[in-house]
């Protein structure tokens, strides 16, 4: 198949052409409340072209390979249709590799039955805690295999082993509803979901303790952030703004997203890293075939870098990164992000809380939103912080402000690093698979709203 696919890129009336393969395996054990909502295992094949003529592309996906010089030919007609200047890709060696991620205990050595026993058992200990009214547990992994050969001679395979699983209660008193959560997964292995009952029973007391918690005085406070929101933060209010298809259409974002900028203090570094062994976000090469690379975003305090696509490192006239990605093979390569996350430093947690003598520790983050420059996120859960000590639980806060002025107001970066599993959404693709991280920080004069 793959001599007949090169010779359907060779014939190609185009610029560019690739093609892309992939088989994928999945399984799924889906628990809410007392009901199992889904239990099985799918396996899908297929593919797709993608075209690029004078400019304009041309994506074409199937689910038969043996007609590939048609689907070829309809990408690169569908591309001259649009195609109205000048193609840009930048250069990029034209590797032939094959490569597997390592793991310590395969998913796919594990029977159905076996993840279904571990979700009912979860989900026992979640539902049966006192006070919680209902529950969540949803297990998932797959096996994807994926080949990209391009006209450029190009041909990269990769396997992947994915494995996660979210844990959810909540809790409710009248019209107080609260819910807690926890995610764990990566790319290690089946004994990532292992030996999580302490975990179900923390999210199950976290969401009933957030019943009697006295919601947030709004205000402007020092917040000292744990691990999980600042890679949140670092992701979705920051990260986002990095991936160069939204920068380079985008005028005044182009301006404020300039090299050289200064972002934050001397201590303040954020990467974008997919070549980490076996975090959630990581791979060799991206959807393009281009090789995996550690990207600085940010660098001492000033931007030095956007995530790239070969087309959109072209225009903007800088190197490509490898992060065009995509969910799978119906879909096309969009600049997304990898492992993310802010560089520890040297502080330790007690050095952050001991210079705070008004403020909050928040930790986790519900959900949030985020316009342009503009953020607010809802904290997990959260303390409140006086005389340096941390003090009684809080609930319903939420974190507000322009990314550019928060990130200038850290002034404290811890040493504990720490990265978690994400599902990221953009561009009708989604949940993509990322990793968040951080160090706990403090940033000083956060907008939180409340009662």
């Amino acid at each position: 198949m793959e001599e007949k696919i090169r010779k359907a890129l060779d014939a190609a009336r185009a610029d560019y052409v690739e093609v892309r393969l992939e088989e994928r395996t999945a399984s799924t054990v889906h628990y809410s409340g007392k009901e199992l909502e889904d239990v099985g295992t799918t396996t899908s094949v297929g593919g797709c072209a993608r075209a690029l003529v004078k400019g304009g592309w041309g994506f074409v996906s199937f689910n038969d390979a043996a007609d590939i010089n048609r689907y070829v030919k309809m990408a690169c007609e569908q591309a001259a249709m649009v195609g109205q200047s000048a193609s840009l890709l930048a250069d990029v060696p034209a590797v032939i590799d094959s490569t597997a991620n390592e793991v310590d205990e395969d998913p796919r050595g594990v029977c159905l039955e076996e993840k279904e026993r571990l979700a009912a058992a979860y989900n026992k200990i979640i539902l049966n805690a006192p006070g919680v009214q209902t529950s969540s547990v949803l297990y998932r992994d797959y096996h994807v295999r994926e080949t990209v050969l391009t006209s450029e001679g190009g041909r990269v395979g990769q396997e992947t082993l994915f494995c996660v699983v979210a844990l959810s209660a909540i809790a409710r008193d009248g019209m107080n509803v609260q819910r807690a959560f926890e995610v764990a997964g990566n790319l290690r292995g089946f004994q990532i979901v292992r030996g999580l009952e302490a975990k179900c029973e923390e999210v199950a007391k976290r969401a009933v303790d957030l019943l009697s918690a006295a919601p947030v005085q709004g205000g402007k406070y020092t917040v000292i952030c744990d691990q999980k929101l600042c890679g949140v933060f670092v992701h979705e209010a920051f990260g986002h703004l990095s991936e160069s298809d939204f920068l380079y259409e985008n005028p005044d974002m182009l301006k404020l997203m300039t090299l050289g900028k200064r972002f934050g203090g001397d201590e303040l570094t954020i990467v974008d890293d997919p070549t980490l062994p076996g975090e959630a976000g990581s791979y060799r090469y991206d959807a393009e075939g281009t090789p995996a690379s550690k990207s600085y975003l940010i660098k001492d305090g000033l931007l030095a870098g956007h995530l790239h696509s070969r087309e959109t490192a072209a225009r903007m006239e800088e190197a490509p990164t490898g992060n065009a990605r995509s969910i799978g093979y119906g879909y096309q390569p969009i600049v997304r992000m990898s492992n993310t996350y802010l560089e520890p430093r040297g502080e330790t947690f007690e050095d952050l809380v001991s210079g705070v003598d008004n403020g909050i520790y928040a930790l986790g983050a519900l959900g949030g939103m985020t316009d342009t420059e503009m953020f607010t996120f809802s904290a997990g859960e959260a303390y409140a912080i006086r005389g340096g000590e941390v003090k009684e639980k809080l609930r319903e806060v939420v974190l507000t402000g322009n990314v550019k002025e928060t990130l200038g107001n850290i002034d404290a970066i811890g040493s504990d690093l720490k990265f978690c599993v994400g599902g990221c959404g953009k561009g009708g693709q989604s949940p993509l698979r990322v990793s968040t991280g951080g160090p706990h920080i403090r940033i000083r004069n956060v907008v939180v709203g409340g009662r």
